[in-house]
């Protein structure tokens, strides 16, 4: 039986355009409400886009002790990257920018330039994202026009292979295993220059957080049906 209180680790499949902080706080408001109190600590163990779905991890109760360490879980991802342009944001929440060619891309140069990424690497975050900067996160800076310098990232990619390439359509689909801190988006930039091209994420799926895989996670649905079959037993 689940006790939110001392602490539960619960495992979700994030709905695509929902933040991460909208999945904790659609959480937090159910458990309150099924526990019939004003405070619960709720909390995730690693960020997701808007625009990404998958597994993110919620801690509840004094299981939110647990969070930085959590946080460390190696990750999976299939992401789709579209090569031959780029974007602000470096994936499909800004418009197109500029184009580039892809007429010397090919299965063999793919191949070739993939492993590349493997190991320890040197990434520079995306202006787009929640890195700290003097006190403001550094979407807020990019948002109202200001161009900030942010310094490069030292993480690890242990796996990554290529899953598909629609060479009409110039779609690349990969499957990556990482480290904490490491922006597919920013992964995407890197590669298609690698290319001698450009490329932005145009599609991102987190299929596993440590041992927890996507398919054995709740929908928030599923979640909330179970949690009506739960009955709350108050001591007195």
């Amino acid at each position: 039986m689940w006790d939110f209180e001392q602490g539960e680790i619960l495992a979700f499949d994030k709905p695509l355009h929902w933040t991460s902080f909208d999945l904790v706080a659609k959480v937090r408001y159910n458990l309150c409400r099924k526990l019939g109190t004003k405070k619960l600590k709720v909390g995730h163990t690693g960020t997701l886009d808007p625009l990404a779905t998958g597994v993110v991890i919620i801690c509840t109760g004094r299981k939110t002790k647990l969070i930085d360490q959590l946080q460390y879980d190696v990750k999976e991802y299939v992401a789709t990257l579209q090569l031959g342009a780029t974007t602000p944001s470096y994936d499909l929440e800004k418009e197109i920018d500029a184009t580039y060619p892809t007429e010397h891309i090919t299965r063999a140069l793919i191949d070739e330039t993939i492993p590349l990424f493997l190991g320890e690497q040197w990434q520079v975050p995306p202006m787009f994202s929640a890195v700290q900067i003097n006190g403001k996160r550094a979407y807020q800076l990019a948002r109202k026009g200001e161009t900030v310098e942010l310094k490069p990232k030292l993480l690890v990619i242990d796996e990554i292979e290529v899953l598909a390439f629609d060479e009409a359509r110039m779609q690349l689909t990969l499957r990556i295993v990482c480290s904490k801190g490491t922006y597919i988006r920013a992964l995407a930039r890197d590669i298609g220059e690698r290319l001698n091209s450009g490329a932005h994420l145009i599609a991102l799926r987190r299929t596993r957080v440590g041992d927890t895989r996507v398919e054995n996670c709740y929908t928030i649905e599923t979640f909330l049906e179970k949690l009506n079959e739960y009955e709350h037993v108050q001591i007195q």
